[in-house]
């Protein structure tokens, strides 16, 4: 398979599930796409109910997910990519080294954690206003 067609089997994969269920058949194909870690890892945060999605008065939505050390913020659809899932950046350390560094991964956990709780409607939705969305990215810039 080739690095263009796999962001768009993952991207099928995941739209695929139902929403409050997560089937062995989709399963079975995330582990064909990703490491059985990053699943575990990814489904771990949604059972923790550790993913929020923030949405904006004029629709715009981002995420943070509490991981065990720090929160993320994960930006989804930030291009014009065809596919969520290479439009999507997170601000943990892994996305930058296993992403965008070596390229030796589709997503890290925290985007895939989104990506599930999203179509598994999972999410903690709460609503942000602009000075409460500027708030947190100082934040992640200090932090």
């Amino acid at each position: 398979m080739s690095s263009t067609e796999l962001p768009m089997v993952a991207e099928a994969v995941i739209a695929s599930i139902k929403p409050g269920i997560l089937g062995d058949e989709a399963v079975q194909i995330l582990r064909s796409l990703f490491p059985d870690t990053l699943i575990l890892a990814a489904l771990d945060l949604v059972d923790r109910d550790s993913v929020i999605k923030y949405t904006a008065p004029w629709g715009r939505s981002h995420y943070e997910v509490l991981g065990s050390t720090a929160t993320y913020v994960v930006f989804p659809r930030l291009s014009s990519s065809p596919t969520p899932v290479t439009s999507t950046y997170c601000t943990c350390p892994a996305f930058t080294y296993a992403v965008l560094i070596s390229d030796s991964h589709l997503m890290c956990k925290h985007v895939l954690a989104t990506r599930l709780a999203e179509q598994m409607t999972r999410c903690l939705t709460r609503p942000i206003s602009k000075d409460d969305l500027a708030s947190i990215i100082v934040r992640q810039n200090l932090g």
